[in-house]
């Protein structure tokens, strides 16, 4: 595996962060999937491996020391901690949790980078091999993130060109709910009711492909007054 293959989990409860750190890690090759504070963190690990997991300390309700405390107790994946505290005594007590590393904020995204780098180039190449494929379980469905395929059983699901974005806008924030809008956004079209529309449409027919009941979803939800939510098992 190359190190630009390699699936990221960012956690961080403060959105532009969030959203500046996953456009630049996207940009310069990587898999990132993002998660707003622990309990959403605890959601996507239930369902999705990852090769590193990037890890704000201050987040509201479980920080991140805890988080990384406790994952330590079933995960090796490498974890890289992220903080306003900058002292030895704190990076330290966030070695001592599990973290394999420590960067303070503020700091260069190019230094998180190399940090990201030369993390995973010291992952034995075992490991990476031995890593299961990125799968997303929903049922008898099984949906690959990376090759962008459905499949149930040994068949192949056909999927139209936009639910295969759908799939991968869902399969990137699993556990959240995405408002109609932000799909029509994602999805690169127009914004308006008419291509709200089409998007609850599209919903309708993917829901044919992975529910055992489309008229009460289990897995592609509506959340409402919120949008649509993929909730793997």
């Amino acid at each position: 595996m190359s190190i630009p293959d390699a699936h990221l989990l960012i956690v961080d409860d403060d959105e532009r962060i969030r959203t500046l750190l996953q456009k630049f890690l996207m940009r310069h090759g990587f898999l990132v999937t993002a998660a707003r504070d622990a309990a959403h963190a605890r959601r996507v690990l239930s369902g999705l491996e990852f090769d590193m997991i990037i890890l704000d300390v201050m987040m509201p309700g479980e920080d991140g020391l805890s988080l990384t405390r406790s994952l330590r107790e079933t995960l090796e994946t490498p974890v890289l901690l992220l903080t306003a505290k900058g002292e030895t005594d704190n990076r330290i007590e966030g070695l001592e949790a599990g973290a394999d590393d420590y960067l303070a904020k503020p700091f260069e995204p190019k230094e998180l980078l190399l940090r990201i780098n030369a993390i995973l180039r010291r992952m034995p190449e075992t490991q990476a091999e031995d890593t299961a494929p990125k799968v997303l379980s929903l049922g008898p469905i099984r949906y690959d993130i990376e090759r962008g395929e459905m499949w149930q059983g040994d068949e192949l699901v056909r999927l139209t060109a936009t639910e295969v974005q759908l799939m991968k806008i869902f399969a990137a924030k699993p556990g959240e709910a995405l408002s109609r809008s932000n799909l029509v956004e994602e999805l690169g079209r127009d914004r308006g009711q008419a291509q709200e529309r089409a998007v609850d449409v599209q919903i309708t027919r993917l829901r044919r492909k992975i529910e055992t009941d489309p008229k009460q979803p289990r897995y592609l939800q509506t959340v409402r007054g919120a949008g649509y939510m993929l909730d793997p098992d």
